[in-house]
């Protein structure tokens, strides 16, 4: 028996075979659960029908918008009914200011980053707990940018600690249905989001080194985490950001 046999559970923001989000989808159907994915648009979608079986249900909903947000969850509503849980894994800040200072960036740059970044979460919960199960779950996807300032992180650090706030504000509000609300601080590795930051390699590295045994995080060592904290065993764990980057924050 698996941890999440009998379980829908949402997956936003899977965009390869290196993202976390399908580290995340991998734990999943492993654990015995049911996924659903969004997408942002159509070409995204072509992207995941290479590489996810048709069988799996994927529906568009792009974030910067709310309103996709409550429209593609009616779809899933609408077509397998309630679900036990979502995964966020979206994030987006304009490559320009992923160089160079955080005071080179814009307010139409910052304000996109705090939209798709962090409002989306926002608005994930907000349509979210009208269509998951009591004692259902969300998990989203940090980084520790959020408390140190990275080098060429910039204003996806201000996003990320803002985001980590709301998950607190959204475990507080969302308990009344007994959802809880929860952050993997994942450790760096190279997927699609990494490469966007200037010198990503280095950043890489470094964090690889300091891993506690040299080596770095995997997408599947996320994945488990997060089908650990969509499972019903993980239920005092709520409104927190585990670590899950092989001790990189410790040194």
């Amino acid at each position: 028996m698996g941890l999440l046999d009998n379980k829908k559970i949402i997956i936003m923001g899977v965009a390869n075979k290196s993202s976390l989000a399908f580290g995340c989808m991998q734990a999943i159907i492993e654990q015995g659960g049911q996924v659903i994915l969004t997408y942002q648009n159509e070409r995204m979608k072509r992207s995941l029908d290479r590489f996810v079986d048709d069988a799996v249900l994927k529906v568009e909903c792009d974030v910067s918008n709310p309103e996709n947000i409550k429209t593609a969850f009616a779809t899933i509503n609408q077509t397998v009914g309630k679900v036990d849980g979502i995964v966020h894994a979206i994030a987006y800040a304009d490559k320009r200011d992923l160089a160079n200072e955080v005071t080179d960036s814009t307010l139409d740059s910052f304000a996109l980053a705090q939209n798709i970044s962090v409002y989306s979460l926002i608005a994930t919960a907000k349509y979210g707990r009208e269509i998951i199960n009591e004692n259902g779950s969300i998990v989203t996807l940090t980084y520790m940018g959020s408390e140190r300032a990275i080098p060429n992180y910039n204003v996806m650090g201000i996003a990320k600690a803002g985001l980590e706030s709301a998950v607190r504000y959204l475990a507080r509000d969302l308990a009344s249905q007994a959802i809880r609300v929860n952050a993997i601080s994942a450790g760096a590795v190279k997927t699609l989001a990494v490469t966007g930051v200037k010198n990503h390699g280095d950043l890489i590295k470094m964090s690889n080194e300091r891993a506690v045994d040299g080596v770095g995080v995997t997408i599947e060592e996320v994945g488990n985490t997060a089908a650990f904290l969509l499972s019903p065993i993980a239920s005092g764990v709520v409104g927190d950001t585990i670590y899950v980057d092989k001790g990189t924050h410790l040194i």
